[in-house]
């Protein structure tokens, strides 16, 4: 069964496997990686005025001859970055003319800096014109998240974090907040047990779940991360590794036999 998509709290829903194009992609022109991410299948495109590189998720679009509602596009505003008297509202329309689209699916505040409280207003004025079919945030925890439900009329539909077996115990009360509230977590930076963190306590339980089921423990522990219903962001210029991305879902929970062990080193460990 291939990746299917998570119902969202305003009605819509959001494909659960997204192409990011940060990381080390930023400020470079990367429309080849995306046009290879789209033709692998990834129809969900994830990019932001900080990254520097909307321009190549149009060109890739154009180029790939598919027409922009047929993909899920998400963008994000960045109070740090926004030039001097830029809003939320001129951003996305710069956002969505580098983009070639007349609407984003997904809208969100990149981080909790400055007055996100007063950008969170104009996004909800976004979403009622339709400019963004959704709204949401990144990087935000429980006291931001309390802060902004305050006043919104809105609530965030997702929040985009950093999210990995060793930080879960940490992220616990933020994802217990996030389910009380209908906020889909989007994780980005999952891969960090293998490429941040190696060596570690979670090394031996993945290899081993990895050679049990006959996979890599690359998608071991996305399976994990789809195991707790959020959206994956990832990237990658190997066409190989985006196929083994997407073959996560094709893999059944019922064939992970090991797959309790790994959550109680996440809850045990963190960083």
């Amino acid at each position: 069964m291939p990746f299917l998509d998570i119902q969202l709290n305003d009605g819509r829903k959001i494909p659960s496997i997204a192409f990011g194009s940060g990381s080390a992609n930023k400020g470079k022109d990367i429309h080849t990686y995306i046009e290879q991410a789209i033709e692998a299948g990834f129809f969900h495109i994830d990019t932001a005025q900080q990254y520097r590189n909307e321009e190549s998720v149009g060109r890739a679009i154009r180029e790939s001859g598919l027409e922009p509602s047929t993909l899920y596009i998400t963008s994000k505003y960045s109070l740090k970055f926004a030039l001097p008297h830029e809003t939320p509202r001129t951003a996305l329309e710069d956002s969505l003319r580098k983009i070639g689209v007349k609407y984003l699916d997904l809208y969100l505040i990149h981080s909790p800096r400055g007055d996100y409280v007063g950008a969170w207003a104009e996004f909800e004025k976004i979403r009622e014109e339709g400019l963004a079919k959704s709204i949401g945030v990144s990087n935000f925890g429980v006291e931001e998240l309390q802060i902004l439900l305050k006043g919104a009329k809105i609530t965030p539909a997702v929040n985009q974090i950093r999210f990995h077996p060793y930080n879960y115990t940490q992220l616990k009360p933020l994802l217990g907040y996030q389910a009380k509230h209908g906020i889909v977590t989007e994780a980005y930076g999952s891969l960090a047990p293998l490429t941040t963190y190696p060596g570690g306590p979670v090394d031996a339980p993945i290899k081993k779940a990895a050679e049990r089921l006959g996979i890599t423990p690359t998608q071991v522990i996305f399976l994990w991360v789809k195991a707790k219903g959020a959206v994956i962001v990832t990237t990658s210029s190997n066409k190989k590794h985006l196929e083994e991305y997407l073959a996560v879902g094709d893999l059944r929970m019922s064939l992970f036999p090991l797959f309790s062990l790994l959550i109680l080193l996440g809850f045990k460990y963190s960083r």
